[in-house]
């Protein structure tokens, strides 16, 4: 078949179409970004042709696909509709594309890239595994059994998906542009959870995930001696975590992890859950786990001169809260300053205040303007980054142009942070780094 997918350099998008050209099938896409971003990597080596106008052809049994990011006002979307070609949303064409295989869901508002990634990493060194994680990677053949899937949340685009054994990390209040409250966040993820066909591994420790009614069987996992799964004995080290886990009373294991926080320890002990279920041995999960890099933008890490660069794809206040404090556990004697690219205005105006707490862990922080591709400013009136700014305890406005406000952090931690494109301030940092 072929499929024309409209924003594909956007990380969803991106990965469905990665995976529709593993699985045999004609590919090409648009984007309007010209730039070059992390995401198009896996599109570069498929040769999946990516356009930046409206001026090529498009076969008449093409189906369409689109990011949320381009309305139905878009030119190209225009376009397609005119040509009456076939449209669908992504996340139906890959619940189709999952049922024909022993589906792993990984749902929940943070951790769900982290999480898909180690129970990839653990299934694909031993039986092998399709996947579809969010962080731009996919990869499918019709030989594995085996298929994982980031589940996202926005816009209810998990309740497409049915698979066999979903993760459910965590329930907390995001993207309030699309819900109305928690209580309906809850609720979407019920439904995402009783689509499941065999188990649910879930956080016990999460006050949201206890409320939902579970018809599918569920194992909680977390630090709670309810649980069904119990951390223990957890130490957060310089040089990564360690715990033993527990399995319905009884100790399955001691694991080390080259990973920092407490949130990480959690991921872990949600996919150590799944690969036992599937019947991975202890030992091989010990192994398989000390040997794994996390996700891309995912508390990424370089070097230039004395000056560590983090790039994590945060933006949330809890995931900014997790990830400074994992910076402080592995570096707890360097000066921590955070450059941020707030990606909407919903978010900014809704969590304000969260946002000041978790950027005050920092010595110092900067923000960019707001960059917004699916919100229009004049529905947010006053909502800017200076919402935020102006509340911090030493805070500050930065771009590409005004870099040089980094220059004197010469032996700190700079993470560069949000979901929005962040490669144009690293670039230019490192230059005025030389």
């Amino acid at each position: 078949m072929k499929y024309y997918c409209i924003g594909v350099k956007g990380t969803g998008m991106s990965t469905l179409a990665q995976i529709l050209s593993d699985l045999g099938n004609e590919v090409s896409g648009y984007d309007d970004a010209r730039g070059h971003k992390f995401t198009q990597e896996g599109l570069d080596e498929r040769n999946i042709p990516i356009y930046y106008d409206q001026d090529h052809d498009i076969d008449k049994d093409t189906i369409v696909t689109y990011s949320v990011a381009f309305n139905e006002n878009h030119p190209e979307m225009k376009r397609v509709k005119e040509l009456g070609l076939t449209i669908k949303k992504y996340c139906e064409i890959m619940g189709d594309v999952i049922d024909q295989f022993n589906s792993i869901g990984v749902s929940g508002t943070h951790g769900k890239t982290t999480t898909s990634s180690m129970i990839r990493h653990l299934l694909e060194e031993t039986v092998g595994c399709n996947y579809f994680i969010g962080a731009g990677d996919g990869h499918a053949t019709k030989d594995n059994e085996y298929f994982v899937v980031e589940s996202d949340e926005f816009n209810r685009h998990f309740t497409s998906y049915k698979p066999n054994y979903s993760v459910i990390t965590n329930i907390e209040a995001e993207h309030l542009e699309c819900y109305k409250d928690i209580d309906d966040i809850r609720d979407t993820f019920a439904i995402f959870a009783n689509q499941t066909k065999k188990l649910v591994v879930a956080n016990g420790d999460n006050t949201e995930v206890r409320k939902i009614n579970f018809k599918t069987p569920v194992k909680f996992y977390g630090f709670n001696e309810d649980n069904d799964v119990v951390i223990k004995n957890m130490e957060l080290l310089e040089s990564g975590s360690v715990f033993d886990l527990y399995i319905d009373g009884e100790m399955f294991g001691h694991f080390d992890i080259p990973l920092y926080g407490e949130h990480m320890v959690m991921d872990a002990a949600a996919a150590i859950t799944i690969a036992h279920e599937i019947g991975l041995e202890k030992d091989t999960i010990h192994h398989l786990l000390e040997t794994f890099h996390n996700a891309k933008r995912r508390f990424a890490e370089e070097k230039v001169g004395n000056t560590v660069i983090i790039d994590d794809y945060a933006h949330h206040p809890t995931e900014i809260s997790v990830t400074l404090n994992a910076v402080r556990q592995k570096y707890p004697n360097k000066k921590l300053v955070v450059v941020f690219v707030p990606n909407t205005y919903s978010r900014t105006r809704d969590f304000t205040e969260e946002f000041v707490n978790a950027f005050n862990l920092a010595d110092k922080t900067y923000l960019t303007e707001i960059d917004c591709n699916r919100e229009d400013p004049k529905d947010y009136p006053g909502i800017t980054s200076h919402t935020i700014i102006d509340k911090l305890d030493d805070g500050d406005i930065i771009s590409v142009d005004t870099i040089d406000k980094l220059k004197d952090y010469t032996d700190a931690v700079i993470c560069f942070m949000g979901c929005a494109y962040v490669d144009g301030l690293i670039n230019s940092f490192k230059e005025i780094a030389k």
